[in-house]
C-alpha cells in the first residue's frame, strides 16, 4: 500500500505541470513548403538580418573613420557593443512571433539540434539570413563607399598577435553564451516558473550579444553569427577575411551544438529521461 501511495505522488505531480513542452518538429516536414507563414518567416528572417547587418556594420564604419584623427572620438568599443545588442534586442522582439526571431544561422543550427525546428525550415532560414547580411552590408557599401573601402568593411578577421585557435575557442565560448540563453529565455518551464517576472525574452538575448562583443571584438571583431560574418566577406572580398573566415563558421557551430547539447540533456535532463524511457519499456 504505502508504495501505491509512493507511485502515485510523482503522477499527481506530473498531472499539475503548469508548463508544456512542445512536440519535437519532424526531421523532415514538407507540408512547411505549402504554408504561407513559413514564407512569411523567411521573409521576417532576410529583412531582420538585413537590417542587422546595416546598423551594426555602418556602425562599425563610423566608429573607425571618426576615430582615425581622434583617438577619443567616435562610440567605440562599448558603442559598437550596444550597437550589436541593441539590434539584436529589437529585431528579436519585432520577428519572435513571425520566425522565432532567430537572425543567426548558429542560433538555428542549435534549435535545429534540439528539434525545435525541422530540417527544412533550419536550412532556409540559415539561406535567407545569409542573404539579408549580403545586402545590408551592400547598402552599407552603396553609401559610404570611401570610408567602406579604407576601414575594413566591417569583415572579421584575426587581430594582430591571436593565432587562429584563439580565435576558434573565443568564437565557440562567445556562441555558446549566446545559445544557451536563447535556450534559457525561451525555456517553456523557466516562462511558468517565473511567470511573475516581467521579463522580455529577447532583453537577456541582447544583453548576451552585448557581453560577448565586449569580450571578444580585440579578437577576432566578434563573428558568434556566421550570416554576419559571410555578408561582410562577401561584399569586402579581401584575402585576410577570407583567410580566416572559417573560423566564423566552425566555432559559433561547435558552440551552438554545445549549447544544445547542454542545455536539453543536462539541465533539462533529458538524457536521463531518455534513459527512463528506455527501462520501462524493457
Amino acid at each position: 500500500m504505502a508504495k501505491e501511495v509512493e507511485c502515485a505522488e510523482p503522477a499527481a505531480e506530473f498531472a499539475a505541470k503548469d508548463y508544456h513542452d512542445p512536440p519535437p518538429a519532424p526531421l523532415i516536414d514538407y507540408d512547411e513548403l505549402t504554408k504561407w507563414s513559413f514564407y512569411r518567416a523567411l521573409i521576417a528572417e532576410f529583412i531582420a538580418t538585413l537590417l542587422f547587418l546595416y546598423i551594426t556594420v555602418l556602425t562599425v564604419i563610423g566608429y573607425k573613420s571618426q576615430s582615425e584623427y581622434d583617438e577619443c572620438g567616435g562610440v567605440g568599443i562599448l558603442g559598437i557593443a550596444w550597437a550589436f545588442g541593441g539590434m539584436i534586442f529589437v529585431l528579436v522582439y519585432c520577428t519572435a512571433g513571425i520566425s522565432g526571431g532567430h537572425i543567426n544561422p548558429a542560433v538555428t543550427f542549435g534549435l535545429f539540434l534540439a528539434r525545435k525546428v525541422s530540417l527544412i525550415r533550419a536550412v532556409l532560414y540559415m539561406v535567407a539570413q545569409c542573404l539579408g547580411a549580403i545586402c545590408g552590408v551592400g547598402f552599407v557599401k552603396a553609401f559610404q563607399k570611401s570610408h567602406y573601402n579604407k576601414f575594413g568593411g566591417g569583415a572579421n578577421s584575426l587581430a594582430l598577435g591571436y593565432n587562429k585557435g584563439t580565435g576558434l575557442g573565443a568564437e565557440i565560448i562567445g556562441t555558446f553564451v549566446l545559445v544557451y540563453t536563447v535556450f534559457s529565455a525561451t525555456d517553456p518551464k523557466r516562462s511558468a516558473r517565473d511567470s511573475h517576472v516581467p521579463v522580455l525574452a529577447p532583453l537577456p538575448i541582447g544583453f548576451a550579444v552585448f557581453m560577448v562583443h565586449l569580450a571578444t571584438i580585440p579578437i577576432t571583431g566578434t563573428g558568434i553569427n556566421p550570416a554576419r560574418s559571410f555578408g561582410a566577406a562577401v561584399i569586402f572580398n579581401d584575402e585576410k577575411a577570407w583567410d580566416d573566415h572559417w573560423i566564423f563558421w566552425v566555432g559559433p557551430f561547435i558552440g551552438a551544438a554545445i549549447a544544445a547539447i547542454y542545455h536539453q540533456f543536462v539541465l533539462r535532463a533529458g538524457a536521463i529521461k531518455a534513459l527512463g524511457s528506455f527501462r520501462s519499456n524493457a
